[in-house]
């Protein structure tokens, strides 16, 4: 697959890049895909969760009507769950919900993503750049050269740049990572993905089985 590549004026410089079929020329594997944003967003959860059940409520003991001739169903409690007051049946729990994937799934997964935006024609490739201080702006002004402002981004970026990554973080829509930040959900989520070109042969590289 070849892409031509861009300024982040949003001009094509001339220069083209081809994109390693073994990486974005796979046939898409949608379930383990699925698998792999289903654990991120599990890992995401605190599971901090705690209703308080019947014998945690704090509630008188004494059996609040005699157990017959009152033309009604027995009741022992007021800290039962039937009435006002009462415990939870069955409440949430403190609990981990992360859970373990192999390797080559998560490793199968993200180059998953990253053909199946190759082959929607989602993905920009952009000339190396930098930004000489942190401007929100200037961020904004990149998106716009693309008619991007309103999208929700990826930019792929060879390697950390805190004064690209400190323009993008005010944005709502705008993410930015390395290859090695790369992950199913962010690829799957974003609307475009913006690959900065020197960063194409290192998401080859970390990919590439």
């Amino acid at each position: 697959m070849e892409l031509s590549v861009f300024n982040i004026s949003g001009s094509e410089t001339g220069k083209k890049v081809t994109l390693s079929d073994e990486v974005f020329g796979i046939q898409p594997n949608e379930h383990v895909m699925y698998l792999d944003v289903k654990q991120y967003l599990a890992n995401q959860r605190q599971g901090t969760h705690k209703a308080k059940e019947r014998a945690e409520v704090s509630r008188s003991t004494r059996k609040i009507k005699r157990q017959k001739g009152t033309g009604g169903a027995r009741a022992g409690s007021i800290k039962s769950p039937l009435f006002k007051g009462g415990g939870r049946i069955f409440g949430p729990r403190p609990r981990d919900y992360s859970f373990k994937l192999n390797k080559k799934v998560k490793s199968l997964a993200r180059q998953s993503a990253l053909a199946s935006k190759a082959q929607e024609g989602v993905v920009t490739v952009v000339e190396d750049f930098n930004f000489e201080a942190p401007k929100t702006k200037q961020y904004v002004s990149l998106l716009s050269a693309f008619s991007l402002a309103d999208t929700k981004t990826l930019l792929v970026l060879s390697e950390a740049n805190q004064n690209v990554l400190l323009s993008s973080r005010n944005l709502q829509k705008a993410q930015v990572a390395t290859p090695e930040q790369l992950t199913t959900y962010n690829l799957l989520n974003a609307d475009r993905v913006l690959i900065v070109e020197g960063a194409i042969s290192k998401i080859e590289s970390l990919f590439n089985n």
